[in-house]
Order: C-alpha cells, then sequence, then structure tokens
C-alpha cells in the first residue's frame, strides 16, 4: 500500500513523549492534530478544537436558514434544524463527546438560537422552549444514544466488541437494577472520559423496568422516561 504523504500527519500522545519526528519515503511527516473518523483530535486527547469548528459551521448554517426563510413556523424551521444543523454537532459522538462545561454549553448555545428563531417562543425560557417542541437538550440527547449503544452492546448486537468494553458486576451486593457493572478505576482523568467508562455510570442508575428488556424499541420508549433523572 502506498501512502500519500500530504495526508499523512503525525499526532504525538502520551506523558512524557519524546516527540519524534517521522520520515515517509525521505520526506519529514508534520506533526498536529489529526482527523480520525472525521474528528479532530489533539495530543491530550481534548476534545474542545473539534467542538469549537462544530458549532461554528451549524452555526453558519442556522445563519443562512435565517437569512433564506421568510417563514419562523415551527414546521419550516424545526425539519431545516434536524436536517442541516444538528447533523453537524452529533457525528460520532461515542468517541468525542464533550468533555467540558464550556464546550457543552457552546453546542447548546446553538439549538437554542435554532429554538428562538420560531415564532411565539422567543419569550420563552430554554427549557420551556425544549418542552414546548418536545425536544431534549444536546446533552441528553448525547446521553441517550451513549445509553442505546451500551444496551446493544450488552444485549449482544456486537458480541464481540460488547465482552470486550463492559463487565459484569456480579456481586450479591448491588442495590438498584441488578444490572450493574463495573467501574474501572484510573490515574488519569482523561481515561475517564472513555465512551465505556462514562456510560457505566449512568446505565446503573438506570431504573430495572428500563434495563431488564428483550426489546431495544422498549428500552427507547422507557429510557426517555428515564432521562430526566440522569442529567
Amino acid at each position: 500500500m502506498e501512502f500519500n504523504k500530504a495526508k499523512c500527519k503525525v499526532l504525538h500522545m502520551g506523558w512524557g513523549n519524546p516527540k519524534h519526528k517521522y520520515r515517509l519515503r525521505g520526506e519529514w511527516v508534520e506533526g498536529s492534530p489529526e482527523k480520525d473518523l472525521g474528528i479532530l483530535v489533539d495530543e491530550k486527547l481534548s476534545m474542545s478544537q473539534h467542538c469549537t469548528l462544530a458549532a461554528q459551521e451549524a452555526k453558519h448554517i442556522l445563519g443562512c436558514i435565517k437569512r433564506s426563510m421568510a417563514s419562523r413556523l415551527r414546521e419550516v424551521i424545526l425539519p431545516l434544524y434536524f436536517a442541516l444543523v444538528r447533523p453537524h454537532l452529533e457525528p460520532c459522538v461515542q468517541l468525542w463527546s464533550p468533555q467540558y462545561r464550556k464546550d457543552m454549553d457552546l453546542m447548546e448555545q446553538v439549538q437554542r438560537r435554532a429554538t428562538k428563531m420560531i415564532r411565539g417562543l422567543e419569550h420563552l425560557s430554554c427549557e420551556e422552549q425544549l418542552t414546548e417542541l418536545g425536544l431534549f437538550s444536546l446533552e441528553k440527547r448525547r446521553l441517550r444514544g451513549h445509553l442505546i449503544a451500551a444496551f446493544q452492546y450488552l444485549n449482544g448486537a456486537y458480541r464481540k466488541d460488547g465482552d470486550n468494553l463492559f463487565s459484569r458486576d456480579n456481586s450479591d451486593r448491588t442495590r438498584g437494577n441488578g444490572f450493574k457493572l463495573k467501574e474501572g478505576r484510573f490515574r488519569l482523568d482523561i481515561r475517564k472520559k472513555f465512551f465505556a467508562l462514562r456510560v457505566v455510570r449512568h446505565c446503573n442508575r438506570l431504573p430495572r423496568e428500563a434495563v431488564a428488556l428483550p426489546s431495544l424499541e422498549v428500552f427507547k420508549a422507557r429510557l426517555d422516561g428515564a432521562l430526566s433523572t440522569l442529567v
């Protein structure tokens, strides 16, 4: 396989990384933050830069909708927001979900701009606007997606990977839903942000009637009712 030197970058990660330089066919390869599955990742595995760029792109598209559409009816604005704006804020969230509150707020600002564009909702609070439109905050939508993915892993949709991602807690002392997962312990906080770890705490807080289900569709319906207690 031949590699295109212009498309290759070096990403240095880890404490005390010597940051060696590398050659490809005799030419030096530049080091910089790089995209993985379209997600911009830096040497500290921080997603802040990606959140900033994603929010900027979504705001630009939302601005185009505002300038080009005379109607402010929800039947017009919401489908455009769902189709053109929100996808920029949510691709591969199991990989890059925002780690810091400032990044979460930056993403939420985009959805608040969209809901304020709708006629009749301008003077309502953010929570009231979402309730009126039947929407979740982006934070809740990400958590919902995480829990649905975890449910699929644990119920055999991706059997090989699921066995590696999660470990059941077989202790007799567990309380709650009876389907507890083990929470790992790690020295570095960044490790706690990985999908397989950040979702465990929320899975363990779900009520028994939500997790003891064979059907994904029923799980989604029960999960929607339980999200208010998780976030």
